[in-house]
């Protein structure tokens, strides 16, 4: 039977325009109703609809009252690693209550969701979602971590974790999921990056987020991440026979956790090597990777053979697949040779994932156009976590440096050159620290950041650009101007003026002035003559321009009017550097403006 997303069975008629907007708004749902309706799957009674139903819906929602829901169910629930997630929402849509397989089943998850379309009050039990703590038996789906643990009851971790008993958090490698636990960790937990660092004595549970295998002492929750790559390589026709257990007791013998093996990989010459197939199968029907020779000529590997690239032009293939899936990184098995029966040679090697080793690390961010509230929820995350906060002077509103912790060093780059940028990161990023290079607007335009990464780049560092808002983004909002019209003005062109750094030659402001789009030029207020002069080319004298001068910052100042006034606008103004020019009909093109956002209502809004 295929599987049912939702299936809303709403007890009375009454409740039948609630469970359609719930349809609506959530794919794959069912009503299922004795009235016959169009839109509605009709039902004898409740108890033949579950009974059809119950094992093939991911969820079930009943609309009515409580007891009815809890009697209808009864007969039917088994697991909850099984039973569909069931919800009750009372007549009136006041109450949404998740009543049964509130994490493994995602009852909490949905009956959030159903609340927020309703405008309902989400009801959830469940402890560790009232007092914000993690699940852990579902916390590893979340992920797409394994989970294991060496308790003989996973009741027993759940408990003391929930009861805020003493908890080490083992973090080996880093991805999303790290960082969450990161940035969300309760009191009670304590953070260790080195195994060896954490006294067990202290603690009653360890969650751990590794590939290796440890000795734990205490009850532990493993999450196991999808971060380890085995290449392989073979004679042909080789005979799979006992293979994928040997290669799975190497694996534990150097303490790796066949759960995070994420695929497996060898040279096209061996696609359809049934040796391939069966590791696949071993550990989970994982993906397989088939990479050419072109694919592969250019890796590096430990121990290369004549033999091997002698056949297929690479130095080896078990290692070089590893290190390609792994996307360049570490070998943390080399190439091991192995050979069961006569004839059937085989080769294997598993390397960890480049991104998830855990090292120094820098995260360019853009700051945003000024305002601190407008740097991404993203950027801020980095800003709470970063050991270092290298921030561009006077570009970018100190107050955005007031999100580091406790104990972070903050500095101003203003007075350093790149020499000393660079050292000062390379220091931090040397220590397996984290840096974070705030940048104004989105780094990515008028950034400097070309040099930087071609340092970051040449001494091989991992780094990494979380984008901000541009200032001409906060121009188009300050103005509330649609920088593109429908039939008229459809490109919006960023540029700057020919001052000190000489502009390309096919990019002269005065050609780009000939499509008559909605321009926003940077850092060009010095030189307002010469913008001026070029945009007249082109442009009628009274086009609509803005001159913005530190947007969204508390001393913002906009000045609006017409190209042939905007010299005198800008020296009248005393216009500095971070100003923003802005031309084209796009600016201000409606009709009228609303009184709720005139000058002597500005007051009302937060800055």
């Amino acid at each position: 039977m295929k599987k049912i997303n939702l299936a809303i069975i709403p007890i009375s008629e009454i409740s039948l325009d609630l469970a359609r907007t719930i349809k609506k708004e959530i794919s794959g749902s069912l009503i299922y109703t004795k009235a016959k309706k169009d839109d509605c799957i009709q039902i004898r009674n409740i108890d033949d609809c579950l009974r059809g139903i119950f094992d093939s819906c991911s969820a079930l929602l009943f609309i009515g009252a409580m007891g009815i829901c809890v009697r209808s169910i009864a007969p039917y629930v088994k697991d909850k690693h099984t039973d569909p997630a069931i919800i009750n929402i009372d007549s009136t849509g006041q109450y949404v209550i998740s009543v049964l397989s509130g994490h493994v089943g995602g009852a909490n998850e949905l009956t959030e969701r159903i609340a927020r379309i309703i405008g309902g009050e989400a009801i959830i039990t469940t402890q560790s979602d009232n007092t914000g703590l993690w699940a852990l038996d579902t916390l590893g789906k979340k992920f797409g971590w394994e989970t294991e643990s060496n308790a003989k009851n996973f009741n027993y971790p759940l408990t003391a974790f929930v009861n805020c008993r003493k908890t080490a958090l083992f973090l080996e490698i880093k991805d999303k999921g790290t960082a969450y636990l990161e940035r969300t960790k309760p009191e009670h937990v304590d953070v260790f990056y080195q195994y060896e660092d954490i006294d067990q004595s202290k603690y009653e549970l360890l969650i751990a987020v590794t590939p290796f295998i440890y000795s734990d002492k205490i009850q532990t929750v493993c999450f196991r991440p999808k971060v380890l790559h085995l290449g392989i390589g073979c004679r042909k026709d080789c005979k799979p026979e006992g293979i994928p257990d040997y290669i799975s007791g190497k694996l534990i013998e150097d303490r790796l956790s066949s759960l995070s093996i994420k695929d497996v990989s060898t040279i096209d010459l061996k696609k359809d090597e049934p040796l391939v197939k069966d590791l696949q199968k071993t550990f989970g029907n994982i993906p397989v990777n088939i990479y050419t020779a072109e694919d592969l000529k250019d890796i590096e590997i430990a121990n290369p053979s004549e033999k091997v690239q002698e056949v297929t032009s690479v130095q080896g293939v078990s290692e070089s697949t590893a290190i390609k899936s792994a996307e360049g990184g570490v070998l943390i098995i080399e190439k091991q040779k192995g050979k069961l029966s006569e004839g059937n040679d085989f080769t294997f090697a598993v390397a960890i994932n480049n991104n998830v080793i855990r090292q120094g690390h820098i995260e360019i961010v853009g700051a945003g156009p000024g305002d601190p509230e407008l740097v991404s929820v993203k950027g801020r995350y980095f800003l709470e976590s970063a050991d270092l906060i290298l921030y561009a002077g006077s570009l970018v509103p100190i107050e955005l440096t007031y999100y580091a912790k406790p104990g972070a060093t903050v500095c101003s780059s203003a007075s350093m050159d790149l020499e000393e940028q660079f050292a000062l990161m390379k220091e931090f990023y040397d220590k397996g620290l984290l840096v974070v290079r705030l940048h104004t607007g989105d780094p990515c335009i008028y950034g400097a950041i070309q040099e930087q990464m071609a340092f970051f780049d040449q001494h091989n560092m991992s780094y990494h650009i979380t984008p901000g808002i541009s200032s001409f983004q906060a121009a188009a909002a300050a103005l509330r101007s649609q920088f593109t019209i429908p039939e008229k003005v459809q490109t919006i062109i960023l540029t700057r003026g020919e001052g000190r750094t000489r502009m390309p030659e096919k990019e002269k402001l005065h050609l780009l002035a000939r499509s008559q789009s909605t321009m926003c030029i940077f850092l060009s207020a010095g030189i307002v003559d010469d913008v001026q002069k070029d945009l007249l080319m082109h442009y009628a004298p009274e086009t609509s321009v803005a001159a913005c001068y530190k947007l969204t910052w508390k001393d913002e100042r906009i000045y609006r009017g017409e190209l042939k006034d905007l010299v005198r606008i800008v020296k009248e103004n005393n216009l500095t550097l971070t100003t923003m020019i802005v031309v084209g009909e796009s600016i201000d093109n409606r009709k009228g403006l609303s009184r709720l956002y005139a000058h002597e209502f500005k007051h009302l809004f937060r800055k």
